[in-house]
């Protein structure tokens, strides 16, 4: 008989760190866009497109990494410099992607 792990026998982070982490990627994936959007708009041609679409879906999901943060800092036991390090990762682009990589190596997302 092999023995399967379920979700009663998770750690108890592991669905806040799943969805810091699905949030997290999703910004770093939205600042992506918005910046290639950018990139259309002031440097390659005059089209908007990309900016009209990017720009509210990045700032969604720029709030969202933040309530994100602030809701799941509990219950992973960060410290009030790795919620301020998380925090700070959403204004650089591509940092909460940085930073939830370095959460993981780092054992602060179990």
């Amino acid at each position: 008989m092999t023995e399967t792990t379920t979700a009663v026998d998770a750690p108890a982070g592991s669905k806040h760190a799943t969805v810091f982490r699905a949030v997290a990627i999703a910004e770093a994936i939205s600042w992506t866009g918005l910046l290639i959007g950018m990139l259309f708009k002031y440097v390659l041609s005059d089209n908007e497109i990309g900016v009209k679409i990017f720009g509210p879906v990045h700032g969604t999901i720029f709030i969202a990494y933040v309530i994100t943060v602030l809701a799941v800092r509990k219950q992973l036991r960060w410290t009030v410099p790795v919620t301020l390090a998380a925090l700070a990762a959403s204004i650089p682009p591509l940092f909460t992607w940085f930073f939830e990589l370095w959460a993981q190596r780092t054992n602060r997302l179990s």
